[in-house]
């Protein structure tokens, strides 16, 4: 996503008066433009991206404290952090999972020509490379290591 795109998306959620996904992309832009402020550079979409993820992860951790507080009180606020969590999901590219992910692990590592669990880093770290980030770590992490002797 680029940042004509984000602005984009706010201009659009502001006609259709979404104030959740509104005020969730208005947060992406205030770290956006804190990038800019703070590295005096224009941001990249790993920059956006990146943010994105943050976001998240922040949006994921409240989410789950509050179920496990496991009280009704917190309902509300449940429903509308889960609300956001899907909101910041459908933001972020398409996460590398499944048989694609094997595949591309399995050429990953014919290719860098690994065969230990020594080694497992170099495929991780290739895998991130190649797809940004974008797949499921915890999933390729038990492949590549049932893979690797």
């Amino acid at each position: 996503m680029q940042k004509a795109e984000l602005l984009e998306l706010i201009k659009q959620a502001m006609k259709a008066q979404d104030k959740t996904r509104l005020s969730i992309l208005r947060q992406i832009n205030q770290a956006i433009k804190q990038i800019e402020v703070d590295e005096r550079r224009d941001v990249t979409e790993t920059d956006i991206v990146a943010c994105i993820k943050k976001l998240q992860k922040v949006t994921n951790e409240e989410l789950e404290a509050l179920r496990g507080a496991n009280t009704s009180s917190h309902a509300d606020r449940i429903k509308s952090l889960a609300t956001q969590a899907d909101i910041l999901s459908s933001l972020l590219p398409r996460q590398l999972a499944g048989s694609e992910l094997e595949a591309l692990a399995d050429e990953l590592i014919a290719s860098l020509g690994v065969s230990t669990k020594r080694d497992m880093g170099k495929v991780m770290g290739a895998l991130t490379k190649q797809t940004n980030g974008n797949f499921d770590k915890p999933a390729a992490a038990a492949y590549i290591g049932s893979k690797l002797a």
